[in-house]
């Protein structure tokens, strides 16, 4: 892996629908990703028959919309929220 120039490690700062979900910021990329999943598992919103779709409860709804998302598509839609 890079050095610190990786796009990963640089600390972005998170809106406030972000920040109500995962913590205040200024967090890094990385850690943006791990606390979503830690948040997701946390509170049992993986799909129950396919685990790659996210069921968003009322405070993750804010950060990727109403519907279920494909954990593939969650990143970009968080990011949307960084800055």
């Amino acid at each position: 892996m890079a050095g610190k120039n990786n796009a990963l490690q640089k600390p972005v700062t998170l809106s406030g629908e972000l920040e109500n979900v995962i913590g205040k910021g200024p967090m890094t990329r990385a850690q943006v990703t791990s606390k979503i999943w830690e948040y997701i598992k946390g509170n049992d919103l993986q799909d129950s028959k396919d685990k790659r779709q996210i069921n968003p409860d009322a405070k993750l709804s804010a950060v990727i919309g109403k519907d279920q998302i494909s954990m593939f598509k969650m990143t970009a839609a968080v990011s949307k929220h960084l800055t």
